[in-house]
């Protein structure tokens, strides 16, 4: 348990509180026009004549392209905040090696110590 506690120290906690709002915000509009779409793809079937429904498609595919370009930042936010949370973790990782081999060196040394004090 104590690991995890170490880990959440080591952790960048500014720059993920800094690009909380935006993740959030990003989500909210994607989750918005996601949901808004639902009437909007039954009102486009209702078309009667061939260039009207193709005209609805086409409105359909350009709303989608801009909900894909919202998607892919909102990916790139949270593949960022990823990539930034790795790199703590790598750097926690490599931080308890070298505490846990200082520790072995000072408990290597105090053994011998005792070792020299009983005998000296």
């Amino acid at each position: 348990m104590a690991g995890w506690i170490t880990a959440f120290k080591v952790i960048p906690w500014a720059d993920v509180i800094a690009a909380a709002p935006a993740v959030a915000q990003g989500a909210r509009k994607l989750w918005t026009s996601v949901r808004s779409k639902g009437p909007a793809v039954a009102e486009a079937r209702a078309p009667e004549s061939t260039e009207s429904r193709v005209q609805a498609l086409e409105v359909q595919v350009t709303e989608l392209r801009k909900e894909l370009a919202a998607s892919s930042e909102l990916i790139d936010s949270l593949a960022e905040q990823n990539a930034r949370l790795v790199q703590a973790v790598g750097i926690l990782r490599v931080r308890t090696r070298v505490l846990f081999a200082a520790c072995a060196a000072a408990v290597a040394l105090l053994a011998g110590l005792g070792i020299y004090v009983m005998l000296g």
